[in-house]
């Protein structure tokens, strides 16, 4: 199964976090099948790649319980629901 998960960089007490696709199984900071985004808690940044959490979506994966949120901020979630209801 495949997740939609942060991926944890930077250094201590300086971390930012990338949004990525990767298998449920892989470690947290492992390997990952894709780049989505990345997320700065400190400076509130945040970039995410529509398209790409679009496709994921459409293939099955499932966003832990921060991404949805970070996806709701973006109002990514909304996007894609509307998107599936035209289709």
């Amino acid at each position: 199964m495949v997740k939609l998960r942060l991926k944890r960089m930077g250094s201590k007490f300086n971390a930012f976090y990338r949004i990525v696709a990767a298998d449920a199984r892989a470690p947290r900071d492992g390997r990952f099948i894709e780049e989505l985004g990345y997320y700065n808690p400190f400076s509130k940044d945040l970039k995410i790649e529509k398209e790409l959490v679009f496709k994921w979506l459409d293939l099955g994966a499932k966003p832990t319980e921060t991404t949805k949120t970070l996806f709701k901020k973006e109002k990514i979630m909304e996007q894609y629901h509307q998107k599936r209801q035209k289709n």
